[in-house]
């Protein structure tokens, strides 16, 4: 076990990583930051990966109110509302400074200004965007801070768990784990930040980066900390379907619905005219995923599962200009999406759950603090495309900025070698046979079956028994002498962080019984309006989970303000399935 001590660790290389180190940084230029990243930093995670853009109030005809009320609809109204509206008011001075100190280059207007196009479930066209590759933009232009400000970045090397004090009051670091070398470092800090990215890989069709598997969320998870709304997971309504290819799941951007694209089943329905008419392919992800995969459950569907997405009626050149590299994605499965229709499928994409913060990225253990995916609270029961990068960097600046004001007064503690020596016997060598990558297939088919886009008692009853057998399982995947490059012993890893995230989702799914948001019950399928709670999940010092309902605080709004954004209750049910539910 090596040692070393750093003032700041950020375990993450995507937006909120960056934004952070960037921010500590300059608040204060004498501090050791080190930036920790199990796959490239700025060249892996979620944010590089990000098309469709970032919302911000910047038109005269646009406000904080407007954005604010969406974002609270869209949530279905179980957001924290302090963490909304931070992200709301302070989105336009991130995009302020990513343009004018950071070189971020936007499309634009002919006027000039920067130009802000439709994503679904918004009342104004507010998202700002490079064409269809915004990811790329702010991460080379944010690697390129890094680099400038000499901060320590550690490529390829994931965080194991977090290191607290002696009596076990705060975090004061993490071990972690270089995959080249194999070699253990037990990081002492004065502040971690967990920017890991969310899930999303749990499930057996996803977009998300494949190194992402919940890292930050078990870490807190072990340590103590407190989760909100862990049952909210997004399924993005429009994933590329490339055959067995890891291409499938791949997101086409809403873009292409902002711009009226139309969803057609594999009879040539316009088929969101049975669940959302006002809206109808403008509705929000969750809706319009779940209407998806019900035409495809009563028939309605391709052969391979899926609808299509058809946008030959907007033109080669708007697809060209407006969407190059989703073009030349489909392309390159033999799909031209100027000729044909294109063949889709819900795929899991974004973790709304996760944990508990305040409006200064501070979790509910001393020391922490969380931002990005690894956070809850923000999105409520359903996040709006654009939100997501948008509160990537907004709350990775928050929390470079409140970390650097927070170790001013803290004298740096040495972590308790009882528990660095506790966590490095769990990577000790033992014997097993059990083959880690037939265990992942598993478990993303039960996640995808059991606790995904439609869920019932029954579902989530079998998916408690199914995570049991695969945690059982687990134990007999062996670790080998030589940690090095060992993949298979990586993905052991992944395997016990999964499941952890795949047991909150399930006990919040079972305990909320209502259909709200990415939430839907099977055997519930309204909206309660007793349903205005959040979930909460954490680990009893005894190792069980406990798990809890708590009153959303309606701090600027309430739920009589926000009335009017519903659908028809029986959409549903005229389309011959299970009702939907209703949003207020």
């Amino acid at each position: 076990m090596q040692r070393d001590a750093c003032d700041i660790l950020i375990l993450g290389g995507g937006g909120a990583a960056l934004y952070a180190a960037i921010r500590a940084r300059d608040a204060d230029p004498a501090l050791r930051i080190v930036v920790a990243s199990k796959g490239l930093v700025g060249k892996s995670g979620c944010t590089r990966m990000v098309q469709g853009g970032y919302n911000v109030v910047l038109h005269q005809d646009d406000s904080f109110d407007k954005h604010y009320d969406d974002t609270l609809r869209g949530g279905g109204l179980v957001n924290n509302q302090e963490l909304a509206w931070t992200l709301v008011t302070q989105a336009p001075d991130r995009i302020i400074e990513l343009e004018n100190r950071f070189g971020c280059y936007f499309d634009r207007n002919a006027d000039g200004t920067i130009h802000q196009r439709a994503l679904a479930g918004q009342s104004f066209n507010r998202t700002v965007h490079r064409g269809d590759l915004t990811g790329i933009e702010l991460m080379s232009r944010l690697s390129e801070q890094l680099l400038v400000r000499d901060i320590d970045v550690l490529n390829e090397v994931r965080g194991v768990d977090l290191l607290f004090d002696a009596h076990r009051e705060r975090v004061c670091g993490a071990i972690l784990l270089d995959a080249h070398r194999g070699s253990l470092t037990a990081m002492a800090a004065r502040a971690v930040l967990v920017a890991t990215g969310g899930a999303a890989p749990l499930y057996r069709i996803t977009p998300a980066s494949l190194e992402k598997s919940g890292d930050g969320l078990a870490i807190g998870y072990r340590a103590g900390a407190e989760f909100v709304d862990m049952e909210m997971m997004q399924f993005h309504p429009t994933g590329l379907i490339a055959g067995n290819s890891v291409m499938t799941g791949v997101v086409l951007e809403e873009g292409l619905r902002g711009a009226g694209g139309h969803l057609l089943n594999a009879n040539g329905e316009r088929f969101m005219a049975r669940y959302d008419a006002a809206k109808m392919e403008r509705s929000t992800r969750d809706r319009v995923a779940r209407s998806s995969f019900m035409e495809v459950r009563a028939g309605r569907g391709t052969p391979r599962g899926g609808v299509f997405l058809d946008v030959r009626h907007l033109g080669k050149e708007f697809l060209l200009k407006s969407s190059p590299g989703m073009y030349k994605r489909c392309l390159s499965i033999g799909c031209d999406m100027a000729q044909e229709p294109i063949e889709v499928t819900p795929t899991a994409h974004f973790q709304m759950g996760g944990m508990r913060i305040d409006t200064e990225c501070r979790t509910s253990i001393p020391g922490l603090y969380a931002a990005g995916e690894d956070a809850g609270g923000v999105h409520g029961a359903n996040r709006l495309g654009g939100n997501g990068v948008a509160e990537s960097i907004v709350f990775g600046g928050i929390a470079g900025a409140a970390m650097a004001r927070h170790v001013a007064g803290y004298a740096a503690v040495a972590p308790s070698d009882p528990d660095a020596e506790g966590i490095a016997s769990r990577l000790e060598v033992r014997d097993g046979k059990v083959d880690p990558f037939r265990l992942r297939r598993d478990l993303g088919s039960v996640a995808w079956d059991r606790i995904g886009i439609i869920r019932s008692a029954d579902s989530l009853a079998a998916a408690a028994r199914e995570l049991d057998r695969i945690a059982d399982e687990l134990d007999g995947v062996g670790v080998e002498s030589d940690r090095a490059g060992n993949a298979r012993f990586q993905e052991r890893l992944n395997l016990e962080n999964l499941v952890i995230v795949a047991r909150m989702i399930q006990a919040s799914a079972l305990l909320r019984e209502e259909s709200r948001g990415s939430h839907y019950r099977e055997d519930f399928p309204e909206t309660s309006p007793q349903g205005l709670y959040n979930i909460y999940v954490s680990r009893t010092a005894d190792g069980s989970m406990t798990c809890l309902r708590r009153p959303v605080e309606f701090t600027r709004r309430r739920p009589e303000d926000l009335a009017g954004d519903t659908v028809i209750p029986d959409a549903a049910a005229k389309a011959g399935s299970a009702n939907f539910s209703t949003e207020i």
